[in-house]
């Protein structure tokens, strides 16, 4: 089987955790190749800009930490700044991902847009959203998948 590039929306949030440790025992695979993606909300000054990034890339490690089990997985963090719907379609894009991993909560970047797919039809990949449910029973997480299939209609 062909390696997969997946692509996970690091947040400070328990959707976005629970999306990775649902995809790390459910989806990806020894030799995948793994983008822990953070944005950070654009700064005015450096300083805040440097804060937010070095916060940013702390969360990506404890999320890597998760990866941990994966055997011969390539893992690599990505933190970048600017605006969170725009600049996760732009990145995977731009690493020519496989397939979007992404937590979903009330503040998730996909009901942002206009209308809840328009920032999904633009991805050449699939995107893997993930609810999570605040109860766990036995140390079973709770989370519920949505597959989102990206079709061009002709």
């Amino acid at each position: 089987m062909e390696s997969q590039r997946v692509v996970v929306v690091v947040e400070d949030a328990a959707a976005a955790r629970a999306a990775l440790q649902w995809a790390v025992g459910n989806f990806i695979r020894g030799g995948d190749s793994i983008t822990l993606l953070h944005v950070c909300p654009p700064a005015r000054s450096r300083r805040k800009s440097r804060r937010l990034r070095l916060a940013g890339f702390q969360l990506a490690l404890a999320f890597k930490d998760l990866c941990n089990g994966i055997a011969e997985a390539k893992v690599e963090i990505v933190v970048t700044e600017g605006e969170l719907g725009e600049t996760v379609v732009a990145t995977v894009n731009k690493l020519g991902a496989t397939t979007l991993v992404v937590g979903v909560h009330d503040k998730s970047f996909l009901y942002g847009a206009p209308s809840p797919y328009s920032r999904v039809r633009s991805l050449g990949c699939r995107v893997l959203a993930v609810r999570h449910h605040a109860t766990a029973r036995d140390g079973f997480l709770n989370a519920e998948l949505t597959q989102i299939e990206t079709i061009s209609l002709q």
